[in-house]
C-alpha cells in the first residue's frame, strides 16, 4: 500500500499533455455498448479518417499556440484501435511521479496501453514507478483514469459517478493509495424513454482551477446530489451548472490547462449550447479555446477532455 505526500505545491491544470494521432479511428461497436453518445455515419472511413485527422491538427495547434505543451504521439499501424484518440483513460500520471495504469471495459480498448509511449514519458518527465491496477483483479471490473475520476488536486478529493465502466472498489483502491477523499455519487441519462448511468463521469462534470462545470440533474439521489455540492461549495469552487441538453452536447467535457493564461478547452458544440451568462462566468474565471472537433464526438462518443491526457509530474 503506497500513501504519497507532496514536497511541492499541488497543481489543479498543468502545461503539459500528450495526445494520440489516430489512423484506426471509426465507430467502435465495443463501447456503444452503454456509451450512448456514439453515432453511425453513412460516409466512408477514408472520409472519417480524413476529417479526423483534420480536427486532431487544428486542435493541437491551437493548444501549442495557447503555450501549451503538447507531446503527439502517432497511432501504430498494426493495432486496430478506434478509441485510441482518447488516451485519457488508460493513463494518468501524477506529482509524486507515479504512472498509473488502468482496466479498459473493451477489449479493443486494452490494447491501447503503450509501452513505448510509457518510456517516453518517464524519461522526459522523470517518472520513478508505474502502478498498474489491471493486476491482480478481476477480468470484469473497470476504472478508465480521468473518465472514471474528476479530481480536484489541491483538495485531494476525487468525484466518480459508479458505473459499469467505473468500479467502486477500484476508486477506492486508487484514493488509498494516493490520499484522495473520494465522493462517490450516480448519474443517470436518459435514452429514449430509459434510464442509464453514464459511462463516465467527465461527461457531465469538470474541475477547473477555482470552479466546476457539473450537470447536477444527472444525479438522482437528492443525498448523493447535495454530498457533491457541499463539497465542491467547502472546496470553494464556483459552480456553474449545466442543463441534460448541454451535457449530451459536450458541455460537460471540458478541461483547463496552464498555457500563457488559464485556458478552458472545450468544443464548439459545447459552446453553441451554453448560454451567455454561462459564458460570462467561465470568460471572468479563464481564457476560453474553442475547437471544432465535430466528426470525433458524433461517431467518438467523447470531446475534448477525452482526447487529453494531462502530464503531471516532478519535472514538469
Amino acid at each position: 500500500m503506497y500513501l504519497f505526500t507532496f514536497k511541492k505545491k499541488i497543481m489543479q491544470i498543468t502545461n503539459n499533455i500528450f495526445m494520440v494521432r489516430p489512423k484506426h479511428f471509426s465507430f467502435n461497436f465495443e463501447t456503444a455498448h452503454n456509451n450512448f453518445y456514439q453515432n453511425q455515419v453513412k460516409i466512408s472511413s477514408k472520409e472519417i479518417i480524413d476529417n479526423v485527422i483534420a480536427e486532431f491538427d487544428k486542435m493541437v495547434d491551437n493548444l501549442i499556440n495557447k503555450g501549451i505543451n503538447v507531446d503527439v504521439f502517432e497511432d501504430k499501424d498494426d493495432l486496430i484501435t478506434p478509441d485510441s484518440i482518447f488516451p485519457n483513460n488508460w493513463i494518468t500520471m501524477h506529482e509524486s511521479g507515479e504512472i498509473v495504469l488502468y482496466p479498459m471495459f473493451a477489449k479493443n480498448r486494452k490494447i491501447e496501453v503503450r509501452e513505448d509511449i510509457i518510456k517516453v514519458l518517464t524519461k522526459k518527465y522523470n517518472f520513478s514507478n508505474t502502478i498498474d491496477l489491471r493486476k491482480n483483479i478481476c477480468n470484469d471490473i473497470f476504472l478508465e483514469g480521468t473518465g472514471s475520476m474528476v479530481f480536484d488536486r489541491k483538495k485531494r478529493i476525487l468525484y466518480a459517478s459508479i458505473s459499469e465502466r467505473t468500479n467502486q472498489k477500484l476508486v477506492e483502491h486508487f484514493s488509498k493509495i494516493f490520499n484522495y477523499k473520494t465522493i462517490l455519487f450516480k448519474s443517470l441519462q436518459k435514452v429514449k424513454n430509459n434510464y442509464f448511468p453514464i459511462y463516465h463521469t467527465n461527461v457531465m462534470m469538470s474541475i477547473g482551477d477555482d470552479f466546476c462545470v457539473i450537470c447536477l440533474d444527472s444525479i438522482i439521489d437528492s443525498k448523493q446530489k447535495k454530498n457533491v455540492i457541499l463539497s465542491l461549495e467547502e472546496s470553494e469552487k464556483k459552480i456553474i451548472c449545466i442543463s441534460e441538453k448541454q451535457k449530451n452536447n459536450f458541455a460537460g467535457n471540458m478541461l483547463q490547462l496552464k498555457g500563457n493564461d488559464k485556458t478552458l478547452i472545450m468544443s464548439k458544440s459545447a459552446f453553441k449550447s451554453l448560454e451567455r451568462n454561462q459564458i460570462k462566468k467561465l470568460e471572468s474565471l479563464t481564457e476560453i479555446l474553442v475547437c471544432e472537433i465535430d466528426t470525433i464526438e458524433k461517431i467518438g462518443g467523447g470531446s475534448v477532455r477525452c482526447m487529453i491526457a494531462e502530464i503531471f509530474s516532478n519535472a514538469s
